[in-house]
């Protein structure tokens, strides 16, 4: 930077702190200007804003959003319009819809239905990405363009008036002590910074059909997307009727469930390696209901069920639990042998004879 360049900036700075600590006051721009500019500030951010919310419409998603803004820029630099390439939730939820009703088949009410909807949804997709399209091309480029070009040339003729303000209100402030062409040289150059800017200002404010131009194209966008929307939808809606006014009319079959085949558990598996084991002996009951013990005295046997009777034997009518030595214990209904009488009729208190002793 040169001394002159320097020492202007020198310059700005203390006609700045001046005017923030010392209570200086600077020249006063006329109050048509301020008002102009109050207006491009607003619009500014009316802008900004309103690009923000209108990606937000077209993808609710913030990883979708980022994808867009990418695209804008790649858009941007080649001078083309692409497909967005990310996709849609309504396409999403149509490829879930006919994945699914291909599984369930042709003989499913549910699943044809499933594809009527998953293709119906796909169709949506489509419209959804001719809307984001139009909306990129006709609305949300438009306004970017009118924000990195137009605003930004504004703020830029603003602040290029501020920074000669400053410089103007410094040297006339020390008038007398600097030569007097420079002081006129600051002064030309602050009135021709000032008429830039007012008219830059001015050429934004008056051209603004442009913004409302492009405002209509948004809406013009959004209307046809609907309109293609609603058709779609209604001639999904009447296909699900005819579906469920058919099916209704079909008789129900009846649930026959097939006849049960035996089950054969086959061979039991080996557990000691595949080596076949020894089958374990059987507990076989005996030939006779009747066993005798040692001493040759009655005994009961161990079964209620009745033995052939051809040979002598006898049925207890109650228990009996013995109290002597060489007495026979038994429970009611016992089948007990008789090997010998000890006195007439002894055992006929306790049991009935089913086959008496020979006499």
């Amino acid at each position: 930077m040169s001394v002159a360049g320097l020492k202007k900036q020198f310059y700005k700075a203390s006609q700045l702190v001046s005017e923030k600590v010392g209570g200086a006051e600077g020249t006063k721009l006329d109050d048509d200007f301020k008002e102009m500019e109050k207006k491009v500030d607003v619009t500014s951010k009316a802008v900004a804003e309103v690009l923000v919310r209108t990606i937000e419409y077209l993808q609710p998603n913030p990883a979708s959003r980022a994808k867009l803004t990418m695209l804008n820029t790649v858009s941007k630099i080649r001078g083309q319009v692409k497909n967005p390439g990310y996709p849609q939730s309504e396409g999403l939820l149509g490829e879930c819809m006919v994945r699914h009703g291909r599984e369930l088949g042709g003989e499913s009410n549910f699943g044809d239905a499933l594809l009527d909807a998953g293709e119906s949804m796909k169709r949506l997709a489509e419209v959804k990405d001719s809307l984001d399209i139009e909306v990129k091309q006709n609305f949300i480029d438009p306004l970017q363009n009118l924000c990195d070009k137009d605003l930004k040339e504004i703020q830029h003729h603003l602040k290029k008036l501020e920074g000669r303000r400053l410089d103007f209100d410094y040297k006339k402030k020390r008038q007398g002590k600097i030569p007097d062409e420079e002081l006129r040289q600051a002064s030309e150059k602050f009135e021709e910074s000032k008429e830039v800017a007012e008219t830059s200002m001015h050429n934004l404010l008056e051209t603004d059909v442009e913004q409302v131009s492009q405002l209509s194209a948004l809406v013009d966008a959004q209307l046809d997307y609907h309109r293609q929307a609603v058709q779609i939808l209604e001639e999904l809606a009447e296909k699900l009727k005819r579906r469920v006014r058919e099916a209704s009319s079909r008789p129900r079959r009846e649930y026959k469930p097939k006849p049960r085949e035996p089950y054969d558990l086959g061979e039991p598996e080996q557990s000691n390696g595949g080596f076949p084991c020894a089958p374990a002996p059987k507990a076989t009951a005996p030939s006779s209901s009747s066993f005798r013990s040692s001493d040759n005295k009655p005994i009961r046997t161990p079964s209620r069920s009745m033995p052939p009777l051809d040979q002598p034997s006898c049925k207890a009518l109650y228990d009996f639990e013995p109290e002597n030595d060489g007495e026979l214990g038994f429970h009611e209904g016992d089948v007990i042998t008789l090997t010998n009488q000890i006195a007439k009729n002894r055992y006929e208190v306790y049991v009935e004879v089913l086959v008496p002793l020979p006499q």
